[in-house]
């Protein structure tokens, strides 16, 4: 009987590293993303998220420069999809001029936005309906290139509004209609991301199944999970409902390091969620043993000498 499999991204080296101020980047350097970002692969990792074409102001560490040598240094991957994330028209021109499509590195083009509006104005700094009809551009103009994309959306789980202190829940039917659009204008993937981890076991498994059952099952195995969490403990909890849902492919960052710029928790652990799908008997594709110790010295060697708050319990 065949086993049961799941796909895992690892993000640290996007999610850090957009969390990393222009002080350390003498620590987060170039070379050394590039060694993790190998290590992963050669440790069975066929999804990175790696780099992000946002403004330098906000993420020091994804300045051009750092872009251009961590891409070069990588090289041409056939059977890994390295993700670049790109915010709007801007980063996906930068996308295109380092040369990351298809004739070039080959990277897979990711794009996000927020199923709450007052989140995607405060992440991105304007409405869901204005992000959107630019992501219909870039998405167009991508498949005449031949550029592969991936989407994410933020806040499906709802989005904890600091003012208020209330959580504001996003509409499940307005998320199955921006899944739609985006799997017709060529999305090979949609992850869906607990923001800051709002949603405990059973909210995260009803609002999953409430969207499977309006895309009436369609495109399942192309649905992703993507949780943040203060609780390493609890964010595995939600993923293994995520999986018991029917959801296979997952997101995750070395040590739990990571986050959001808008003030999202970090992520539940690779190492951690590798060991538990393994440990269950669903088969991952990676060396355990392997990322566990990877997670280790990254977290001793690297996020530790970087100020930030500390990973997740």
């Amino acid at each position: 009987m065949e086993r049961d499999r799941v796909t895992i991204t690892d993000v640290t080296l996007r999610e850090f590293g957009q969390n990393v101020p222009a002080g350390s980047l003498h620590v987060f350097t170039p070379r050394i993303r590039g060694e993790i970002a190998t290590e992963l692969m050669d440790l069975g990792f066929q999804n990175l998220e790696v780099l992000s074409c946002i403004h330098p102001k906000i993420a020091p560490a994804m300045h051009e420069p750092a872009l251009r040598e961590i891409a070069e240094s990588l090289g041409r991957r056939k059977d890994v999809h390295i993700i670049t994330l790109v915010p709007n028209l801007s980063g996906y021109e930068t996308f295109c001029s380092l040369g990351l499509g298809p004739d070039g590195y080959n990277h897979t083009l990711g794009i996000f936005f927020s199923a709450v509006e007052a989140h995607n104005r405060a992440n991105l700094g304007r409405s869901i309906a204005d992000t959107l009809a630019e992501y219909k551009r870039i998405l167009k103009d991508a498949a005449q290139r031949r550029i592969r994309a991936v989407a994410y959306i933020s806040a499906t789980f709802g989005y904890l509004d600091s003012k208020t202190g209330s959580v504001i829940r996003a509409d499940l039917t307005d998320i199955r209609h921006s899944m739609d659009m985006l799997f017709d204008l060529g999305a090979r993937t949609v992850t869906l991301s607990d923001l800051q981890g709002v949603a405990d076991q059973g909210e995260t498994f009803r609002i999953l199944d409430t969207i499977l059952q309006l895309r009436k099952g369609k495109d399942r195995e192309r649905m992703g999970y993507h949780p943040h969490h203060l609780s390493a403990d609890q964010a595995l909890a939600n993923s293994r409902v995520a999986f018991d849902a029917g959801i296979r492919r997952f997101d995750a960052s070395l040590g739990g390091t990571g986050g959001c710029v808008t003030g999202a928790p970090g992520n539940q652990p690779t190492e951690e969620l590798v060991r538990h799908f393994s440990e269950a008997g669903v088969e991952t594709g990676i060396d355990v043993q392997g990322v566990v110790s990877l997670a280790n010295r990254v977290v001793r060697d690297l996020y530790s000498r970087i100020a930030l708050s500390p990973p997740m319990a």
